[in-house]
């Protein structure tokens, strides 16, 4: 499997996805840089008036919804659906899940319109989308990623989608797949968007190839790895940023079966 997930990379770079990002204004200019470092075109797009035409040239389609306004929900819904019906793939981060009603109701109401491809969250928002009562603290997870894999699992299940649940050890779950990876760093946490910049560079991946599972695979396991390179070199949590993008830019693809701590579950 390393060398499907090198090849993925390699064809990232080759490629250069369109990602159309419907995004958090926190991270906009994170996950912009992230694509670009990994390899893909990024653009951030939310007006209603053009999200339409966006989807329909671009590789793939991510919906953030960290900092939700009813015009931004309207433009989620249209891009969803026309992704649907161009049947494109669509990453899913159900930021804060839980933690609110209003966004417990707007994710049902996404889900109504189009199953995603992918589900990328910390434990307590992939929980919360199971049971919606749950209360998160915020956007940071109050639970370990081994904590919900049941819930992702049901996920998988009930929606048939590759489900991610990121943590201290990234889970990816499939119908007949899990992986646990086991890189990263503890200062990753301490960037504001490092979950946000997963999901982006799972919808670079998703771009380039129809086996959602091994695109999911490969964006957490190349953010895992250099995010433990960079914390190498780091000083605190704006050098790790730097550090980071840096080695999403510089890093041969080769490299991740050097590093990479991935187990078959």
């Amino acid at each position: 499997m390393q060398q499907d997930l090198v090849s993925l990379w390699e064809r990232v770079r080759e490629q250069s996805p369109l990602v159309h990002n419907i995004t958090n204004y926190v991270v906009m200019n994170t996950t912009a840089n992230a694509l670009l470092a990994v390899g893909a075109s990024p653009v951030m797009a939310h007006a209603e008036e053009e999200v339409v035409d966006m989807v329909n040239i671009a590789s793939s389609l991510v919906i953030n919804i960290g900092t939700l306004s009813p015009r931004w929900v309207s433009a989620m819904k249209l891009a969803m659906a026309r992704a649907k019906q161009l049947e494109k793939p669509i990453v899913l981060d159900p930021v804060g899940a839980g933690a609110t009603p209003y966004r417990n109701q707007v994710l049902q109401e996404l889900l109504e319109i189009a199953t995603p491809s992918v589900i990328r969250g910390n434990a307590s928002e992939v929980m919360a989308l199971v049971a919606t009562q749950r209360q998160t603290k915020g956007v940071d997870s109050t639970d370990s990623s081994l904590d919900a894999i049941e819930a992702g699992k049901f996920l998988v299940s009930k929606l048939h989608c590759t489900v991610c649940i990121s943590g201290a050890v990234d889970i990816i779950l499939a119908p007949s797949h899990q992986v646990h990876l086991k890189n990263g760093d503890p200062l990753m946490a301490k960037v504001t968007g490092m979950g946000c910049t997963a999901t982006a560079l799972i919808g670079a991946f998703c771009g380039v190839t129809d086996d959602t599972f091994l695109a999911t695979t490969a964006a957490m396991a190349v953010l895992g790895v250099t995010g433990e390179l960079a914390a190498k070199e780091a000083q605190g949590p704006g050098s790790m940023q730097l550090r980071l993008l840096d080695h999403l830019y510089s890093m041969e693809p080769s490299a991740l079966t050097e590093y990479l701590s991935l187990t078959h579950v």
